[in-house]
């Protein structure tokens, strides 16, 4: 047996040392990079909860002197949060209604049903999310004003009953993984094919269905480009645009509008948070084929 301090147990020993030293560094890049990222949001957080006293303080400082709940009121008072908050609601609600609904259908019939069709059609849909969205913007924009539809929700919510190129995608490459004969037991059976979607593939999609809800949930949210050309009537906003307007419009309050800005952005991170390991699963899932 090879003692503790002979040269065969201090070779070995330099390989693991060497490996630790290389995992606390990944360890540690990781963690600088993450706190870069997160930087602007405690800010944003710590600026939320300062005086205005403690805002404009020279040397800047992180964390309020004195702490206050101040801003939150007064951002309640200046901006019409609830109204925001609800038409904000609706859209995102209404988005990932129309997304559930339309993706998982069009992936079904892409990636499970044998039809001459379905791979131009895919080729199709994989074009479209080349097009940056500003390409179509003016297009989509002289559609939605002949049919008198500006200044209203229809612009917003009506594409996503449409389908999404990139969730139909995405949907499509985890039913692939979906085992063939599952579909063809069911079609022995007598079942419809409607029937065979929604019992037996909908409910093996649903990762992958709660990751496109998740997505949509966020774009929706956080959207500014579409409500600023589609909305005009300010009782129509959205938080996004709400908080814009109140920026342009007003001497900037910076605790009230970085109050107002945590509370835009805490529902988005409590959703990622809450769906996280459907995220994480259907993400994986449909990138593996």
């Amino acid at each position: 047996m090879a003692r503790a301090d002979s040269p065969v147990v201090a070779v070995a020993r330099r390989p693991r040392s060497r490996r630790t030293w290389r995992r606390i560094r990944q360890q540690v890049s990781v963690a600088l990079l993450a706190l870069l990222f997160l930087f602007p949001l405690l800010v944003m957080l710590s600026t939320a909860f300062k005086t205005p006293t403690d805002v404009f303080s020279s040397p800047p400082t992180l964390l309020p002197r004195e702490w206050t709940l101040d801003n939150f009121a007064q951002a309640f008072e200046q901006i019409p949060v609830w109204r925001y908050l609800a038409n904000t609601l609706f859209v995102s609600g209404m988005s990932i209604l129309g997304t559930v609904v339309s993706c998982p259908l069009v992936a079904y019939a892409l990636a499970k049903v044998r039809w001459r069709g379905a791979r131009p059609l895919l080729i199709l849909v994989l074009a479209t999310m080349m097009l940056p969205p500003q390409v179509t913007l003016i297009p989509l924009f002289l559609v939605w004003n002949g049919l008198d539809a500006t200044n209203s929700y229809l612009p917003l919510i009506v594409p996503t009953f449409l389908g999404t190129p990139f969730f139909i995608f995405m949907i499509r490459q985890f039913l692939l993984a979906v085992p063939d004969e599952l579909i063809e037991a069911a079609r022995l059976d007598g079942a419809s094919e409607f029937r065979t979607y929604a019992t037996i593939v909908l409910p093996l999609a649903r990762p992958a269905i709660v990751t496109a809800a998740i997505f949509q949930f966020v774009w929706a949210w956080t959207d500014f480009l579409n409500p600023l050309i589609y909305l005009n009537d300010e009782s129509t906003y959205t938080l996004s645009i709400g908080l814009y307007a109140f920026f342009g419009e007003n001497d900037v309050a910076w605790g009230p509008l970085m109050a107002a800005c945590a509370m835009f952005t805490l529902p988005a991170v409590i959703i990622f948070l809450i769906g996280q390991k459907f995220f994480i699963g259907g993400a994986s899932a449909g990138a593996l084929k």
